[in-house]
């Protein structure tokens, strides 16, 4: 029984915790130098399975451990320097990482490292408003699918892109940035991904105009010759918002709300060449 309930009728991830726990405290497990464990992760919440990592590592401090998972959640949290990938009859391993990397996603980590990982290709954005409006001019292109249904993992990552490009190059998974250049092409993507020119599985993609430093203002631009469907769009008023530096400002205001707007609409809107050129790289 477990808190008066029978244990067969208590939830899978609590009977998984319990069988765990049991399994390395037997005698056996405690005399073995290997202990092997099968996705740790099914049925459990991350508390739980923070939790239960937590143990098997008091429990097995000196001992090789193996797992198997698809969780980055235990990747990130185990260590991501110690994961061996494996895809398509090879394996990869990451001790060329720098200690930066390993300590970042090991900290935080929610963040989707085996998304990275276990996609065709993945697209890196820096918030909502740039996943949303890469989506829907994704789905323009073809036929209505979302990149997802094509194999095309789309992820919001802030500005951590160079943590991710770091994994990306060691495995050789296709990855693109999408990105503001933030009114300073030259330092912020030319000097800043200059690393990563001759790595062919790595592509960056910006407005190269300086005066259009963030999405809001690329996006007013690309529509600048139909601005009335624009603003029907983003469900705004004609005769308050009738220029494009009026515009700018009320969706850099509401960044998530008029990407979301788009992204629901089915009127036909412009997108900016950069992100056009994104699609074309998932296409390709």
């Amino acid at each position: 029984y477990l808190d008066e309930i029978p244990f067969h009728q208590a939830g899978k991830g609590e009977q998984c915790i319990i069988k765990t726990n049991l399994a390395l405290g037997h005698k056996k497990s405690q005399e073995a130098n290997l202990i092997l464990l099968e996705e740790p992760e099914n049925h459990l919440s991350h508390t739980r399975l923070n939790q239960l990592l937590r143990n098997i590592e008091d429990e097995c401090k000196d001992k090789q451990i193996i797992i198997s998972t698809h969780s980055s959640f235990v990747a990130n949290k185990l260590g991501i320097g110690n994961l061996i990938f494996l895809k398509d009859q090879f394996s990869s391993r990451f001790t060329d990482l720098h200690s930066g990397t390993f300590e970042f996603f090991k900290k935080l980590p929610g963040y989707h490292t085996l998304r990275l990982l276990l996609c065709r290709k993945a697209v890196l954005v820096e918030g909502p408003s740039d996943e949303l409006i890469f989506q829907k001019a994704y789905m323009k292109a073809n036929n209505g699918k979302l990149p997802i249904e094509n194999g095309i993992d789309v992820m919001s990552v802030g500005m951590s892109f160079k943590r991710f490009l770091e994994i990306a190059k060691t495995v050789k998974q296709p990855v693109a940035v999408i990105t503001d250049n933030d009114g300073d092409y030259t330092n912020n993507i030319t000097k800043k991904y200059e690393d990563y020119n001759e790595i062919s599985c790595v592509s960056i993609f910006a407005d190269k105009r300086n005066e259009f430093h963030t999405l809001e203002p690329q996006f007013v631009n690309s529509n600048k010759d139909n601005l009335p469907v624009l603003r029907k769009t983003i469900e705004i008023d004609n005769s308050n918002y009738d220029t494009e530096e009026k515009i700018v400002k009320y969706m850099t205001a509401r960044k998530t709300e008029w990407a979301l707007h788009v992204f629901e609409s089915n009127m036909d809107l412009v997108f900016p060449q950069y992100i056009i050129d994104a699609v074309e790289w998932c296409n390709d």
